[in-house]
């Protein structure tokens, strides 16, 4: 049977920066309530002329001019920050992407999990026809309330995928594991351009849904935890990935590390907390590509993986979860470069807290006609909207 996986992946976020640091001290709280409690450094702000379209085209630019476009007849988008309630914002990331006009293309949600929905369903398409290749892109910009408590956990990303036969970096396994629910953990109305979030049942709501999805896994042929080298785990905040791993402690029975940090055990195996969470602790919360931005960071500082089998636990409110596994592919080092990710978060332009609250209360979503000032650096901006339609731009 051909392997049918991820031969390729790139990443991109916002033109700012927040630090927590300075987010808690303007609080009058101590920073490690935000550094420690949550796992959290850093948060990606979009600058007026940056929102899920620019920055997915931005992520999917490198990975094209790598790997061209022969083959790619399918474009899903992945987002629970939709900037139309009828148009894919897939449409217009491929005109600026240059693709041709025979690809098919969609807008798939469900909350955080809507980039692994569209993973498998490109697998599918895959193994329909080997020849095909699929272009995936999940890019989100998560707001809260000022002052909510869910405000420091905000953040921006973007991660583009290329799904092929005989990937390059990661050949996802068949079996994996289910879990829906329904509950009002977490969601978005169509009048309100922040989230609402309960907090407690958030948390409850994804422990519960990874004990479930662990075991139809294991009732569906999956490998037992003893045979799983690393595993990631969807992050709204990288401290939520430690409790991820104490809960399958629990329901494993095996002795998996409770510690956020290089060293974490299972049988005297890392299992890879601190390394995946590299660049969400510097992005924030990128909802459907929180855990493929932990696999780009575990790809890209762990130089031990070949031939290891990756456990993935991907979490959307609401809630949809599924736990897969795949085997990192010989050669993956090949592909990456470890310090492209790093220079690009370090690029990114500092806010002051001033500047960061007078940007987060500016008109967002808005269909009136506007011109965006040019501020991002990155390759494609939001130019503004023109009788209610948006515009985009190459710079």
């Amino acid at each position: 049977m051909t392997a049918i996986g991820i031969h390729d992946l790139e990443l991109a976020t916002g033109h700012y920066v927040v630090s927590l640091t300075d987010l808690a001290e303007s609080k009058d709280i101590a920073p490690g309530k935000f550094v420690l409690g949550l796992g959290q450094s850093e948060m990606s702000v979009l600058a007026p002329d940056e929102d899920i379209v620019s920055m997915g085209a931005s992520a999917a630019k490198p990975l094209l001019e790598r790997n061209g476009t022969d083959g790619i007849r399918t474009l899903l988008f992945a987002t629970e920050s939709g900037v139309d309630q009828s148009k894919a914002a897939g449409v217009a990331a491929l005109e600026l992407l240059g693709l041709p006009h025979n690809v098919r293309v969609a807008e798939i949600k469900q909350a955080c999990y809507g980039g692994t929905a569209a993973l498998q369903a490109a697998l599918g398409i895959v193994s329909r026809n080997p020849t095909e290749r699929v272009l995936i892109i999940a890019a989100d910009n998560a707001r809260y309330q000022l002052d909510s408590p869910g405000e420091p956990t905000q953040g921006a990303g973007a991660v583009a995928m290329l799904i092929t036969a005989d990937p390059a970096l990661l050949a996802v396994e068949p079996a994996d594991g289910i879990s829906t629910t329904d509950v009002d953990d977490f969601w978005r109305p169509n009048d309100s351009t922040t989230a609402v979030v309960n907090g407690k049942l958030s948390i409850d709501a994804y422990l519960d849904a990874l004990t479930d999805a662990w075991g139809d896994l294991q009732d569906h042929g999956g490998p037992a935890i003893g045979d799983i080298d690393r595993i990631l785990y969807h992050q709204p905040y990288t401290k939520m990935a430690k409790k991820a791993q104490q809960r399958l402690r629990q329901v494993t029975g095996d002795d998996i590390s409770t510690a956020l940090n290089p060293g974490d055990e299972v049988d005297g195996r890392d299992t890879g907390l601190e390394t995946s969470a590299r660049y969400n602790r510097r992005l924030g919360n990128s909802y459907t590509a929180s855990v493929y931005s932990a696999l780009a960071s575990l790809l890209d500082h762990d130089d031990s993986l070949a031939g290891d089998r990756i456990g993935i636990f991907s979490y959307g409110s609401g809630c949809v979860s599924e736990f897969f596994t795949g085997i990192v592919q010989d050669g993956y080092r090949d592909v990456r470069d470890a310090g492209t990710i790093d220079a690009a978060l370090d690029r990114r332009v500092p806010l002051s807290i001033d500047e960061y609250r007078a940007l987060h209360q500016g008109p967002h979503g808005t269909s009136a006609d506007e011109v965006t000032p040019q501020v991002t650096d990155a390759p494609f901006r939001f130019a503004g909207v023109h009788e209610q339609a948006r515009q985009y731009e190459a710079r």
